[in-house]
């Protein structure tokens, strides 16, 4: 499983963000085909002090090849250009090949 990771930096106005995230983005990555799970999360705080994060989204995909299918999809390049639209400067986004608990064993191989 690979996952695609979305973490945004606070924005300027959490509220237009929040609202925009909720009514207008979510729902258009939640169309992009091969998307097996969706969680989003918000950074109440950190271990070390204080955190410049604000959310984190993880969206899970059987294979790179699936991913890569669904950024391709028509609904994929729409979530990309919304995105592009409201939070360029917030966002990072980030690829991780995902490893269970029980796999953990044979991490790096």
């Amino acid at each position: 499983m690979v996952k695609l990771i979305a973490l945004y930096k606070k924005p300027d106005d959490i509220a237009s963000f929040d609202k925009h995230y909720a009514e207008v983005h979510a729902p258009l990555v939640k169309k992009m085909p091969g998307l097996r799970k969706m969680e989003v999360s918000k950074i109440t705080g950190s271990a070390i002090g204080e955190t410049p994060n604000y959310l984190v989204c993880d969206m899970y995909f059987d294979s790179r090849d699936a991913l890569d299918a669904a950024l391709a999809s028509a609904s994929g390049r729409a979530a990309g250009k919304d995105l592009m639209s409201f939070a360029a400067k917030y966002v990072t986004l980030m690829y991780a090949d995902v490893t269970s608990v029980e796999e953990i064993k044979s991490f790096g191989d």
